[in-house]
C-alpha cells in the first residue's frame, strides 16, 4: 500500500458508543467502543508518531461525549473532525458474553448524534477536508448509521479522495438489524466497493449479506470489482489474502481461553493496516493482525490497556 507522504494522515469515519459490559453477577462495567473507533485506537497505538490518526464522527454536548473526547485525545487521536451537536447524545450498547466468550449485543442508537454526521452545516468543512487525507477508513456500520443522505455524501468524498491519490480501506462489518432490508444494505455496499483499495472482510458477514457459497466466490467477486487487496478474516482459522494477483494464507494464533471476542476483527484490521503502511508485506501484516487480536480476545471489552 504505497503512500506518498512519510507521515500519512488517516481519517476513520464512524460511530463510538457508550459501552456497557454485563458481568456474570449482573453488574455493568461502563466504557466506550465502536468498530471504527476501536480500530482508530489500536491504529494510533501501533503507528504512534509515524502517522496522524483522526476520527470523524458526531457526538452530543453531554458528559459522556466529553469523556469520549478526553480518552481519544489521550490515545493520540485527532479531534478536529469531531462534531459536537447541542442537545444530542451518543448511542449506547450492552455486551453480553457466554461461557465461550461469544458476544450478544443490545443497542440503543436510533437517535444518536452520528446519524447527522454528514448532514449538518458544520459537516461542510469536514467533508471538504477529507479528500486531502492519505487514507480514509470506514465500515459497513458506518454506511448504516450515516443514512441515505450521509452515504451519498460519503460516496462523493470517496470519489474525490481517490482522484487525489488517497487509499480507501473498508471493513465490511454487516449488522442486519441496522438496515431496513438486506436489499438496502447490498445496494449501499455495492455503491462504495468500486472505490475500495483494501477490503477487510469477515467471511460470515459476506455470506450473510451476499450469499456467497465459499471464499473462492468472494475473491472472484472482488476481483471483478477491481479491489486490489482483499483480506478474509475467519476468526480462529487462518485468514486468506489476495493482493495484486498473489494468494496468501496466514494461520491465526491460538489462545488457551477466549474471554471476549469484542473488537477481535477491529484490532486485526488496525494491526494489518499499520503494518502495511509501515512497508510490511500482506503476510507480515496478517501475522501482526492475528497477534494483536489474540491478545484482545483474552480481555473483557473492546479496548485493552496499553
Amino acid at each position: 500500500m504505497k503512500i506518498l507522504r512519510n507521515t500519512p494522515r488517516i481519517a476513520l469515519i464512524g460511530e463510538c458508543m457508550i459501552e456497557l459490559q454485563q458481568r456474570a453477577d449482573g453488574s455493568l462495567q461502563q466504557s466506550f467502543g465502536g468498530d471504527t473507533l476501536n480500530t482508530a485506537v489500536y491504529l494510533s497505538r501501533a503507528l504512534d508518531d509515524k502517522a496522524q490518526v483522526d476520527y470523524v464522527t458526531a457526538l452530543g454536548d453531554d458528559s459522556f461525549s466529553d469523556a469520549m473526547c478526553h480518552i481519544w485525545r489521550s490515545e493520540g487521536i485527532g479531534l478536529d473532525l469531531v462534531q459536537r451537536l447541542p442537545g444530542r447524545l451518543p448511542g449506547l450498547y450492552c455486551i453480553q458474553t457466554d461461557a465461550n466468550g461469544e458476544r450478544r449485543f443490545l443497542y440503543w442508537r436510533n437517535e444518536a448524534a452520528v446519524r447527522d454526521c454528514f448532514t449538518t452545516p458544520a459537516a461542510e468543512p469536514i467533508l471538504a477536508a477529507l479528500p486531502d487525507y492519505d487514507v480514509l477508513y470506514f465500515s459497513g456500520i458506518t454506511l448504516a448509521v450515516l443514512g441515505m443522505q450521509g452515504r451519498a455524501r460519503l460516496i462523493k468524498t470517496l470519489s474525490e479522495a481517490r482522484q487525489r491519490d488517497a487509499r480507501i480501506v473498508f471493513d465490511n462489518n454487516y449488522r442486519p438489524r441496522l438496515w431496513a432490508s438486506v436489499d438496502e444494505a447490498r445496494a449501499a455496499y455495492r455503491s462504495v466497493l468500486p472505490y475500495v483499495d483494501l477490503a477487510l472482510l469477515t467471511v460470515d458477514d459476506e455470506q450473510a449479506l451476499f450469499g456467497f457459497g465459499d471464499c473462492a466466490e468472494v475473491f472472484a467477486t472482488y476481483a471483478q470489482i477491481g479491489t486490489p487487496e482483499v483480506v478474509l478474516k475467519r476468526g480462529a482459522e487462518a485468514c486468506l489474502i489476495r493482493c495484486d494477483g498473489e494468494a496468501f494464507e496466514v494461520p491465526a494464533q491460538k489462545v488457551d481461553k477466549v474471554v471476549d471476542t469484542t473488537a477481535a476483527g477491529d484490532s486485526f484490521s488496525a494491526a494489518y493496516l499499520a503494518r502495511r503502511l509501515l512497508g510490511g508485506t500482506p503476510a507480515e501484516a496478517a501475522q501482526a493482525g492475528h497477534e494483536l487480536a489474540s491478545r484482545v480476545i483474552q480481555v473483557p471489552g473492546a479496548l485493552i490497556s496499553r
